[in-house]
């Protein structure tokens, strides 16, 4: 049942063990160099270790600022992903009604009912081009850059025993700020996200249990791992709450005046 009714969520737990399951063998990882062999080492980590080091080294910085200016442009690079999200968003929002036709009309639970419901449900995404599993695409690529970054902080000496505000990057945040910070933003991201939505059944059940769960794992997540993940974290929900209101503030604006005037309708 969970299956059918929460993918996303699935995914997201079994990526979050998978990270941190391989994690616990970075440790004993060497040191990442330009002569690393291994696909991974070559094409993940040595590249994030190097561009961080030379921002780090070029402009003085120091690797704080380097760890946040390389998320940055992580982030821009990302940003054709996460405006296809967006737009995905929109079409699904827009077919709602032909969703909600569908299943008034196959309203059954049994199996062969179900199993029309989905074939239609399907066809109808095929004939508007829209791809229900887009919204995981940001998702699916963030987790290995995330790993990617861990061992990029692990296996680079300088950056793992360099200190920035009040942590060292190879260590945990011994105040919680970062974690905290972290959760406080994704929740803050997956809440903007869902504003100008009105999803149903099933769909708003799963972005409802996301709109919380998302947040307790980046949480948990946080207070594990190096505090430079938090920080990588924490300055790309800024980017993104940013992205997604200058991308979606019409649609925003437009929802909240909708709202305000059915309110002031109804007090009349």
């Amino acid at each position: 049942m969970l299956k059918k009714k929460y993918p996303i969520v699935l995914l997201l737990i079994a990526l979050t063990l998978l990270l941190s399951g391989c994690s616990s063998n970075v440790t004993n990882m060497p040191e990442i160099t330009s002569e690393s062999t291994g696909f991974w080492s070559q094409y993940f980590v040595y590249p994030l270790s190097w561009l961080i080091t030379k921002i780090a080294h070029t402009g003085g910085f120091g690797y704080g600022i380097a760890i946040v200016v390389v998320t940055l442009i992580v982030r821009t690079v990302l940003l054709p992903l996460y405006i296809k999200q967006t737009r995905s968003s929109k079409a699904m929002q827009a077919l709602q009604p032909e969703i909600k036709k569908l299943r008034e009309k196959y309203s059954s639970k049994d199996q062969v009912t179900q199993q029309q419901l989905q074939k239609e449900t399907m066809e109808l995404f095929k004939e508007n081009k829209v791809n229900p599993l887009s919204g995981c695409l940001p998702i699916l690529v963030q987790m290995p850059i995330l790993f990617a970054f861990y061992q990029a902080i692990m296996r680079t000496k300088e950056i793992a025993t360099e200190s920035f505000l009040w942590f060292d990057l190879g260590d945990k945040d011994p105040y919680y700020i970062l974690p905290v910070v972290a959760a406080l933003t994704t929740f803050l991201q997956q809440k903007i996200m869902m504003m100008g939505q009105t999803q149903e059944g099933a769909m708003a059940q799963q972005m409802k249990v996301m709109l919380y769960l998302m947040p307790a794992m980046i949480f948990m997540f946080a207070i594990s791992f190096p505090a430079a993940l938090s920080l990588y974290w924490v300055v790309g929900n800024i980017y993104s709450i940013v992205q997604t209101y200058l991308i979606k503030g019409p649609d925003i604006k437009a929802a909240a005046s909708l709202k305000n005037g059915g309110n002031s309708g109804g007090k009349k």
